[in-house]
């Protein structure tokens, strides 16, 4: 097992309290990306065989209230990778509360970034064209020779530029130098911040599906409202969809309010792990957050963590923070070390064919750069020995797509899966 488990706690001066169900429901009703939260939950169970080898074996039907769950190595897959046939998981969830907004606020116009095969990138731009709102997409560095996955997504959809890296790396200024060319001299750029202050908590939750344009738009508002949003949808409304999941999740039909469950789940910017550990204290679920470290150092995953929990508190209401706490233990995500260092985006020999077995044997798409960590973590918890007897649940976040990239760039490694 490559993952290395380390329980990390975050300093800061402050910390999120539990929500009484009135301020629960006041959080979350409003208008959302995602005609509802619900998602599939599988179970894969670790079995062995005669000769000693080892397999997976799904269950698409689980009885969470069965007690002899405990007795097998399994954990649970909550399968947002299946909210979407374009849109990976947790990209959607980001996405959850912020689409209304830019409804509600008339946008015309949406500027991002990321990388060449940003799954990010290409949820904007799918989202916005089916709401009738012209995306324009930063990928970082050149145009590859063929495009596919998730570059082949964000250019139909989207309106694509490709950025030297020399200038990509100073994204708050690109972002905002591109939105002012878009809005020349009669548009006007704004920010998360610009915008949050429209949205009216009051309004109902029923929201049309994905393929439904907003009709209160105006036809006859012709005035261009460019929104910049950040790389990887990484502002504190992206919180508002996770927490939105988490308390389908703790239904008492499903995960429920009473089990302990060590949630495993990638982290790339760590805002789903951040919300899911939000969500997780608001609700008063006695629930860990184990975020596999992808893209950053610790340090910037705790800074991440205090900046994202400091920005919700001030946008959406100052309650749900108690300043009066001990600064050493003020942490909400265990943030995990992967065991095998690389740099962010690599494979490494082997994991193509781990991902292969994975799928011949559950049906389970995992891609080698973010999912098959998680679902390492996933293993290794499931297969500890736990006084509490706790759950281990795994989100997977998606990355169907992003496979279609990865095959083009590694075609050593993906080769090997030839017969």
């Amino acid at each position: 097992m490559r993952n290395q488990l380390c329980s990390n706690t975050l300093q800061v001066i402050s910390k999120p309290k539990p929500l009484t169900e009135e301020s629960m429901k006041k959080l979350l009703n409003r208008r959302w990306t995602l005609p509802t939260p619900e998602t599939k939950i599988h179970q894969v169970v670790h079995r062995h065989r005669l000769d000693g080898s080892s397999f997976f074996q799904l269950n698409t039907n689980p009885d969470f209230g069965d007690a002899n769950v405990k007795h097998t190595k399994s954990f649970y897959v909550v399968r947002d990778d299946l909210l979407h046939p374009l849109i990976n998981g947790n990209k959607a969830r980001k996405l959850d509360g912020l689409l209304p907004l830019l409804q509600d606020y008339s946008v015309t116009d949406v500027v991002t970034c990321g990388g060449c095969q940003s799954a990010h990138t290409a949820a904007i731009a799918v989202l916005c064209a089916e709401r009738g709102i012209m995306s324009h997409l930063l990928l970082r560095g050149e145009q590859p020779e063929i495009l596919t996955g998730y570059n082949l997504m964000s250019t139909i959809y989207g309106n694509v530029t490709y950025v030297p890296r020399t200038i990509y790396a100073n994204r708050e200024d690109m972002l905002k130098n591109y939105a002012r060319s878009v809005a020349r001299n009669t548009g006007s750029v704004l920010w998360f911040s610009d915008i949050i202050q429209a949205s009216s908590t009051a309004e109902s939750s029923t929201f049309p599906n994905f393929m439904q344009m907003d009709a209160s738009r105006s036809e006859g508002n012709h005035l261009q409202k460019i929104l910049v949003v950040n790389e990887g949808a990484g502002d504190s409304v992206a919180l508002l969809g996770i927490i939105r999941l988490v308390q389908y999740l703790s239904q008492n039909h499903l995960l429920g309010k009473q089990k302990a469950v060590k949630f495993v789940v990638d982290a790339g910017t760590g805002t789903t792990a951040i919300g899911i550990g939000l969500a997780a204290i608001f609700l008063g679920l006695p629930w860990e957050v184990h975020a596999v470290m992808l893209a950053d150092k610790i340090d910037g995953y705790r800074k991440q963590e205090k900046h994202l929990i400091s920005e919700f508190s001030k946008h959406f209401n100052d309650e749900f923070i108690d300043h009066d706490v001990n600064k050493e233990d003020a942490g909400i995500v265990n943030w995990v070390e992967r065991d095998r260092p690389r740099k962010f985006g690599n494979i490494l020999d082997g994991e193509m064919v781990v991902c292969q077995q994975i799928a011949q044997q559950t049906g389970i798409l995992v891609d080698p750069v973010y999912t098959l960590a998680a679902w390492e973590t996933a293993m290794l918890l499931s297969s500890q020995e736990d006084e509490e007897g706790a759950e281990v649940v795994m989100l997977h976040t998606g990355g169907t797509l992003g496979m279609f990239g990865l095959a083009q760039r590694y075609k050593n490694y993906f080769g090997m899966l030839k017969k």
